[in-house]
């Protein structure tokens, strides 16, 4: 299964999203980077979450029992807490992470704040991996594509990405509290699957 398409002409780095062999050209490349930027970019894929809240994540936001990161309201940009189902393959690159005494920061070099910086790494992994026209952001784009494609409904990717419904409107918007955590667990762990079959060669074509 493919997850995009390539950019025709006249399309913009907006509307990009990751072939799989571009996908799998950054995991790979994410693999020989290490920590930070290595697991930040798997993370990026693999949650479908905003760059700067993958960057601010905290040990505290981490349960690792329900298998689920949670991302305080003052945190998320549309000042919605968002409840983020892990999949196995996210746990499992969170688990293998650094741990600073006395910081709360997942990802931080320097044990006061989280990483910055990201236009250099994101130069070298262009040139390591040929995969160029992409940004950041189009990593979650992609995620939510894939999912898609899997036949995750509309509403529920937007709860996936923590976006404000454009699905659910008016008086059904107003009353449907319900936070599709069951429904936003399976795609991505549909996802992750994909993502892991695809890595190790096994993705349907």
């Amino acid at each position: 299964m493919r997850v995009g398409t390539a950019m025709s002409a006249g399309e913009t780095a907006r509307d990009r999203v990751l072939e799989d062999h571009e996908l799998t050209a950054i995991w790979h490349a994410s693999d020989a980077y290490g920590f930070p930027f290595g697991p930040f970019y798997k993370l990026l894929m693999l949650t479908a979450q905003r760059r700067g809240e993958v960057t601010g994540m905290r040990w505290s936001e981490l349960d690792f029992e329900t298998k689920t990161w949670t991302i305080p309201a003052n945190r998320a940009k549309n000042g919605r807490l968002q409840a983020v189902p892990l999949s196995d393959l996210a746990i499992s690159i969170i688990e293998t992470l650094p741990r600073r005494a006395r910081c709360d920061f997942v990802f931080t070099t320097n044990g006061r704040t989280a990483i910055s910086g990201y236009s250099k790494p994101k130069k070298h992994l262009d040139a390591d991996t040929g995969v160029t026209e992409w940004r950041i952001h189009d990593l979650r784009r992609t995620a939510a594509s894939g999912m898609a494609r899997m036949g995750t409904p509309p509403y529920v990717v937007e709860k996936v990405l923590n976006h404000i419904s454009g699905t659910i409107s008016g008086v059904a918007a107003v009353y449907n509290r319900y936070g599709y955590d069951a429904e936003k667990r399976e795609a991505l762990d549909k996802w992750a699957a994909y993502v892991g079959a695809l890595i190790d060669d096994k993705a349907p074509s």
